[in-house]
């Protein structure tokens, strides 16, 4: 076992200070506080989220509405799933190491439960998946600030079924002490009428809980996690509920070439 998963992004696609971190946090609360209006979905006890993995400047705020609401369940552990853009292999891979470092500090890894769930679900270890993934990094910040007693399991998939990842999401999600994060972005490098064409679709699958209509158009990069988790959440009798979308032009202004991301509960 290795003592510790070492950030990669950090610097990068969220702050490395710790202080210049939690101003981006205070931002976001302070913009959900002035803009939208409180309602019962803030009070729900969700037991998965979905949650967008670009940069905090065009992403974060769409992931902290999300998390915002997380502390509601008290999870004992985030079991944080995302696909591997950097590193192709067959299959799911845990973080087998001690800690997950973040720039406010490291969070404990449940590698006790990590065992557990990969003997039942084949969940090996590729140290490249691990290596540079920002997909799955980029939550840990969110983590350490909104449940900062929680334990977490970082899980990247490669070449894999979404079947396969929903029967390990079906099992996480009957355990309360759970809460699962499922990280996608959106559509990529679209004009921004066409990306929220194409987002719609992948919205609409979401909130009616039918992955039939992500064959529609949908061009998440996580697809393979967010149909898993459609799939477990009907076996679950799981609602879902839309947080917020947007895209990149709400931060660049450039609405030639956008992403798009957004954010759901599942409750």
């Amino acid at each position: 076992m290795q003592p510790t998963r070492r950030s990669a992004v950090n610097g990068s696609f969220y702050p490395a200070n710790c202080s210049k971190l939690e101003i981006y946090f205070h931002k976001f609360d302070e913009m959900i506080d002035k803009s939208v209006k409180r309602n019962h979905i803030f009070d729900t006890k969700p037991k998965a989220l979905i949650v967008p993995h670009a940069g905090y400047i065009y992403s974060g705020y769409t992931a902290n509405m999300a998390y915002r609401i997380a502390p509601n369940s008290h999870p004992k552990r985030v079991i944080v799933i995302g696909p591997s853009h950097r590193h192709y292999f067959k299959g799911m891979s845990g973080s087998y190491f001690e800690s997950y470092e973040t720039p406010c500090g490291d969070i404990e890894i449940d590698t006790t439960y990590l065992i557990e769930i990969s003997k039942g679900f084949n969940i090996g270890f590729d140290p490249d998946a691990h290596r540079s993934e920002h997909s799955t990094e980029v939550q840990m910040p969110f983590v350490k600030y909104y449940l900062p007693n929680s334990k977490v399991i970082e899980i990247i998939y490669g070449d894999i079924s979404s079947h396969k990842i929903s029967k390990l999401l079906t099992y996480l999600l009957k355990d309360d002490d759970n809460l699962v994060v499922i990280s996608s972005d959106l559509s990529h490098f679209y004009s921004k009428e066409k990306a929220e064409r194409l987002d719609n679709i992948c919205l609409k699958a979401i909130a009616r809980l039918n992955d039939t209509i992500l064959d529609k158009g949908c061009e998440a990069c996580g697809l393979t996690g967010i149909r898993a988790m459609i799939e477990s959440a009907n076996s679950q009798n799981l609602r879902s509920k839309l947080i917020d979308y947007r895209t990149s032009a709400d931060y660049s202004g450039d609405t030639s070439s956008v992403v798009g991301y957004g954010s759901a509960i599942f409750y």
